[in-house]
């Protein structure tokens, strides 16, 4: 069982096909895999450039295609318009049981170990967005994992995504594959 997370698509084809491509790759050993999406999925942001093959319809297409087994949270760039062409629905922050663990989702604007809500204090692990770059941080006891962006990373960051399985949560490089962030998890 494994759950891959990204966040800050903004409309990025290019870089969600490398994600897609890695999360197939991962269900033909693993046929119990799961997307969870933090938000900023189809739009760039007026502060932000274009991304890299900037297609949101192509974007909505290869999402719509997988809509069974993604979960998704409203960014702060996404809108209304975006739930229109999605085929999966575009939610609030999320807060679930995973294997003994109390996963919380959120895309970072308005929850972040900065900024704690109530559900994220109640939960093990916290998973965000936003700040497009990979962080970890140990607050009150909860684990604060910022999966970077897929599609606009901060300056001279690499584009990452997370993924969590039974034995570690890794947040990896996009590009290479590397391992930027480990925390092996206890059963």
């Amino acid at each position: 069982m494994k759950l891959f997370i990204g966040s800050d698509i903004h409309g990025s084809e290019a870089n969600l096909l490398k994600f897609l491509n890695i999360v197939d790759a991962a269900a033909k050993s693993d046929p119990d895999v799961n997307i969870a999406l933090l938000g900023d999925i189809y739009n760039h942001g007026p502060r932000n450039p274009f991304p890299e093959g900037y297609a949101p319809m192509k974007v909505a297409a290869l999402l719509n295609a997988r809509k069974d087994y993604i979960m998704a949270i409203k960014g702060n760039c996404d809108s209304e318009v975006d739930q229109m062409i999605s085929e999966f629905e575009i939610g609030t922050d999320c807060t679930c049981e995973w294997l003994g663990y109390t996963l919380h989702f959120t895309h970072g604007h308005k929850c972040n170990p900065e900024l704690p809500i109530k559900d994220a204090k109640d939960s093990d692990i916290v998973f965000y967005g936003h700040f497009h770059k990979p962080t970890l941080t140990v607050s009150d006891g909860v684990l604060y994992i910022c999966v970077g962006a897929l599609g606009l990373s901060a300056n001279g960051v690499p584009r990452s995504y997370a993924v969590i399985d039974e034995h570690k949560l890794a947040v990896k490089n996009l590009d290479n594959g590397n391992t930027i962030i480990e925390v092996a998890l206890q059963q």
